[in-house]
């Protein structure tokens, strides 16, 4: 083809299309089709998009976010432990001062109140540097970054961006912004293990946030950029400038936003954070009283129907109603009086003395001091909870009371009263039984005919379990129960043997039921709590004062007959001119727990001595500070005498509206002369008489005893006031039975 028809060719060609057509991977790269392309990928992008937003819900919030730390104050506010795996305690967002909530918005988000929620350009930017390698990149808004905090992991991945962007639009459709800035303030890390700005307020201030100055919110908005690094306690010279200058951006960052005044700015200076603080732990007797607490709101909540895992999930404020002062005294009564004495090297079985007390104010039902052991980091079981050891002869007066409840009578039908006579021979076998039972008195020592009183005094076992079977052992349990003792206690079974306490009981119980006895027959629970906050509101704590389960005619003849105790029996000790005292002895089986619990007009301390061996076994204190047997009457009653004569305050004199008026007797007469004992009356009588006209006759169950014209009273020996002071070694067993020997024809359980 000539030149010629080249050119009609190409002629003809651009009549036909204007322009040369393109061939091979041109033609699919005109400036259409490119646009063509675009448009399609933005509608792909924009429909797969609208699927995901409508595929992707709003998750469930991260567990491990809604877990926050427990803090635990004495009654005076002072923290005494925090406990949890998070260090996190969230508040309300009107618990914080507008100035910090301005300083967290001015630093991380300054547009927050008027955004969607979401930053466009940061977000593309980090997912385009997510999928270059470039690691973590910032920019995000306080609704993502509190979605990420709350609902999403750490991780940086393409996905976890693109979820976080979907989830962030979503929740600023549905959540309010206040809810979205408290949900932020209350999840980000602000170092010091601190998670939120209560915990960080605390760690870098020690204080509440609600206290905090503008100067230091500052501080506190300005750790989110970088938290370890802007630590002023760990920080580098470089760090420190670094932190000061992102303290001084915040700052301007408000002026410029009209949220600071900026001549107050100007007199702004920076304050140094508080040096850390090593976290408050559970050693000493910190740990048993934040375990004395877990155990009693576990119970409570399970109860009031919050559920059993409302104290793990955190956020609470407990506030004890210990009394720091009560505390110090009751530690250093159980440091005095036992654990100074023992030698571990030299003596075995001082290795096994545990030592266990609670002392609950009488008018409050409020647990003021307790003892759990001599370190909680090396003993974890609290001998003030514990329920594993028989309190023997404690439940003695728990017998005498459900005999004036149930107006009770003798196997010969007599009432039974504190001058009631009954048969105080030792292994002498209970009338009235289908289960035989012959109980031996402590040294194997026979009384004969003993009025109730003197039995109480010296804790004659052979009166009670005879008692216990006239009242009736279902009857005896009842009133046991409904004075504050646990129904499912190992070893509470309906038989005799429960006369001298082979339940299961722990200290706090026996405060409790004593408390009781001390409140006229008002039912007291005791209650370490005094006060209790979940997220900054208050919930109400557990009930410690109920309902009438005595009469108090018939708490008060108790009270009033536990007074002899003291005054004439096994706890002589614990005498006072100070205060009225009225309490019981116990000693267990074997010599594996012995125990005084008593009380003055207002405070009631229960004291326990337990024997553990190798692998939690019970073993015998026999020896035990290089003393023989240990008894109610020693140990642990100079615990309580030590104790009591500092911490007790208030009424010294009881308050006894009683039938038994003159049951208190008064101190031995002169060796030859009849003993006196009270009548109903309040009028001595011979030991062995009902009235001044009685002599004894004795009967196998007790009984009132015929009458003879010729007895007449002693005079009683006036008391004295002066006490006794306690002794530098345990008393000696009197006589009496603190809960059984070694040798007993039926054994008490272990």
């Amino acid at each position: 083809m000539g030149r010629a028809e080249a050119r009609r060719a190409q002629k003809s060609t651009r009549k036909k299309g204007g322009k040369p057509k393109k061939t091979g991977i041109r033609r699919f790269f005109t400036w259409k089709k490119l646009l063509a392309y675009f448009v399609t990928l933005i509608a792909l992008g924009a429909g797969a998009f609208v699927a995901l937003y409508m595929y992707v819900d709003i998750p469930n919030g991260k567990m491990e976010m809604k877990l926050q730390s427990n803090i635990y104050l004495d009654a005076k506010g002072k923290v005494l432990a925090r406990t949890g795996e998070v260090n996190r305690e969230e508040v309300t967002l009107d618990k914080v001062p507008d100035s910090v909530k301005n300083a967290v918005v001015a630093a991380e988000n300054k547009n927050f109140w008027n955004d969607s929620g979401v930053d466009i350009k940061g977000t593309a930017r980090g997912i385009l540097n997510t999928l270059m390698g470039r690691g973590k990149q910032g920019g995000s808004t306080i609704t993502q970054q509190y979605v990420k905090n709350s609902y999403l992991s750490q991780e940086q991945t393409v996905t976890r961006k693109v979820k976080e962007l979907i989830i962030t639009l979503k929740v600023d459709q549905k959540v309010s912004k206040e809810e979205i800035l408290a949900g932020y303030l209350n999840t980000s890390y602000f170092g010091r293990n601190a998670y939120g700005i209560q915990a960080a307020a605390r760690a870098y201030y020690g204080k509440d946030v609600k206290d905090i100055t503008p100067e230091e919110g500052a501080y506190l908005a300005a750790l989110l950029q970088a938290p370890s690094q802007y630590d002023w306690s760990a920080a580098s010279d470089a760090g420190k400038r670094n932190a000061q200058a992102r303290w001084n951006y915040v700052l301007d960052k408000e002026v410029e936003q009209k949220w600071l005044d900026p001549a107050k700015r100007k007199d702004m200076k920076f304050e140094v954070p508080k040096p850390p603080k090593a976290p408050e732990g559970l050693t000493g007797q910190n740990g048993y009283l934040v375990d004395a607490a877990k155990k009693e709101l576990e119970q409570f909540f399970h109860k009031n129907g919050r559920g059993d895992g409302a104290l793990a999930r955190g956020g609470w404020t407990i506030k004890l109603s210990i009394d720091s002062d009560k505390q110090k005294a009751l530690e250093q009564a159980v440091k005095d009086k036992v654990t100074s004495r023992l030698d571990k090297q030299a003596r075995k079985v001082d290795n096994y003395a545990q030592v266990g007390a609670v002392s609950v104010d009488r008018k409050t039902g409020k647990v003021v001091a307790l003892y759990g052991g001599e370190d909680f980091a090396k003993h974890q079981i609290s001998n003030a909870t514990r329920e594993d050891y028989q309190p023997a002869s404690t439940f003695k007066p728990l017998i005498f009371a459900s005999a004036l409840d149930n107006a009770s009578k003798t196997q010969d039908g007599q009432p039974i009263t504190a001058s009631t006579m009954y048969d105080g021979t030792s292994e002498r076998p209970v009338r009235g039984s289908d289960t035989p039972f012959a109980p031996q008195n402590e040294d194997h020592v026979s009384y004969g005919n003993v009025t109730v009183q003197d039995a109480m005094n010296k804790s004659v076992n052979s009166v009670f379990a005879q008692m216990a079977v006239d009242v009736g052992l279902d009857k005896v349990k009842k009133t046991a129960v409904d004075l504050g003792m646990n129904r499912e206690a190992g070893g509470f079974d309906e038989r005799p043997a429960m006369s001298l306490g082979s339940m299961s009981a722990s200290p706090l119980h026996m405060a409790g039921v004593y408390a009781t006895l001390a409140n006229h027959g008002k039912k007291v629970t005791p209650s370490i709590v005094e006060s209790l906050t979940h997220n900054g509101e208050k919930v109400a704590a557990p009930e410690t004062i109920g309902s009438q389960v005595l009469s108090r005619t018939h708490a008060d003849d108790v009270t009033n007959i536990l007074r002899g105790v003291v005054n004439d029996g096994t706890a002589t000790v614990v005498q006072s001119s100070q205060y009225a005292v009225a309490g019981k002895t116990g000693t267990s089986d074997d010599n594996k727990s012995a125990w005084f619990t008593g009380y003055t007009p207002d405070l009631i301390t229960s004291v326990g001595m337990f024997g553990e061996g190798p692998g939690g076994a019970q073993v015998p204190l026999t020896g035990t500070g290089g003393v023989g047997r240990v008894n109610g009457g020693g140990y642990p009653a100079e615990i309580w005498a030590a104790y009591t004569g500092q911490a007790a305050d208030g009424e010294t004199e009881f308050d006894l509206k009683t039938d038994e008026a003159g049951a208190v007797p008064p101190p031995p007469a002169p060796t030859g002369s009849a003993k006196p004992t009270p009548s109903a009356s309040g009028q001595p009588t011979p030991s062995g008489s009902a009235s001044p006209t009685t002599k004894p006759t004795p009967t196998s169950s007790g009984g009132t005893p015929t009458k003879d014209p010729t007895d007449k009273p002693t005079p009683p020996k006036p008391p004295t006031d002066k006490p006794k002071p306690p002794t530098d070694k345990p008393v000696p067993p009197t006589g009496g039975g603190d809960g059984g020997d070694p040798s007993t024809n039926l054994r008490l359980r272990d």
